[in-house]
Parts: structure tokens; sequence; C-alpha cells
């Protein structure tokens, strides 16, 4: 295990990383990549844990999605299954389980900060952290995606399923796109992932 997870995770994270699986008997699979999330927990028929990260996560991505997975796990064991999925108790899970890992020898300086500021009240998902995913982006293979906040007002994109949108204003937190085939409007993540069409 210690050298799959050599392969995916920072280097001075390895250890105390397999320790956390050794701990709570994890069964990890790495899978190709599903475009709706990064990870999953889920407590299997026979009791066992199994959490799923997709493999095409820059190293930093994988950590910690990997915690934050784990962090369910933890939380539920704890508190029981009937805490909200994302609440408070998985937040200061997720907290304490993520701190030791928040030092130069892990992550690079230029993410400390942003973690430090994420990490004072965990999302659902560190894609919903606008600040913190560009920053994590830089660290991912070069391809052709661009930010929903990238792609000018007006300016058509399209998704991972082939579905063309118009980009339209910003309502609070998201923008309102609108469908070319049906007309109906949609909100969007101002990081979520898309093609740009020029």
């Amino acid at each position: 295990m210690i050298e799959i997870l050599e392969k995916y995770i920072p280097q001075a994270s390895v250890v105390p990383v397999f320790e956390l699986i050794q701990t709570h008997n994890v069964h990890l699979k790495i899978v190709n990549q599903r475009v709706t999330r990064h990870g999953d927990y889920r407590r299997m028929p026979n009791g066992q844990h199994q959490i799923t990260v997709n493999t095409s996560l820059n190293k930093y991505r994988f950590l910690i999605t990997l915690i934050h997975e784990i962090a369910h796990l933890e939380a539920f064991e704890k508190y029981g299954r009937l805490i909200k999925p994302h609440g408070i108790e998985w937040k200061r899970t997720f907290q304490i389980l993520m701190l030791p890992f928040l030092r130069p020898e892990v992550f690079p300086n230029q993410l400390l900060p942003l973690l430090a500021r994420h990490f004072k009240n965990p999302t659902a998902s560190s894609d919903t952290d606008a600040t913190l995913s560009l920053a994590l982006k830089q660290f991912d293979p070069e391809n052709d995606k661009n930010y929903i906040f990238e792609i000018p007002l007006g300016g058509s994109f399209r998704l991972y399923n082939g579905r063309i949108f118009k980009r339209g204003k910003k309502k609070v937190k998201r923008y309102e796109c609108v469908e070319i085939a049906t007309g109906r409007v949609y909100l969007f993540n101002p990081n979520a992932e898309v093609e740009f069409l020029k």
C-alpha cells in the first residue's frame, strides 16, 4: 500500500496516511475520473470501509480528498450515521485530521495560507472555494478546460456530456447559464471546469 500511496500523494504524507488507512481498516480504490466527484466513502454490507478517489487528481488534491473521505468515516463512527454528511461533526473531524498535513514538507508554501483559511470552516468540496481550487489547478496536468468565471459574459461553453450553454450574469455566488438547446437556465459554480467554445 505504501508504494501505491507514493504515486498519488506527497512523500511526507505517505506514512501518516498509511497509518490512518490501517487504523480504520480502509479498502482504498483508485478509480478512473468521475466528473461529479473527486472521491467517496461508503460502509460495505460486510462492515468494511471503502474509499474511492479519482486517479486523475494531482497529489495535493488527492491528499485533501482522501482525508475528506476518512473524515466521513471517523465522524460516522464517532457520532453515528444520523449526522449531516458535511455538518459540524464532519467539519471538526476533517480539521483535526488535516492539521498534521498543513506544513511545508507536505504542501507548497503558496498553498498553505489558502489551506489554513479553507480549514477554518471546510466546505463539502474544496472546489467550492474558488481561490483554493484555482491554486490547486496549477498542479494539474495541462488541459483545454476553463472555469466558468473565465468564460466571457455571453460566451458559449460545452460540458463533459456535450450540452452547450451560454454564460450569463453572476447571481450571488453562482453564474446563470442558459442551455442553448432548451432555453432553460441553470446555476453553475464559478470554478466548474468546461470547454470554452470560441
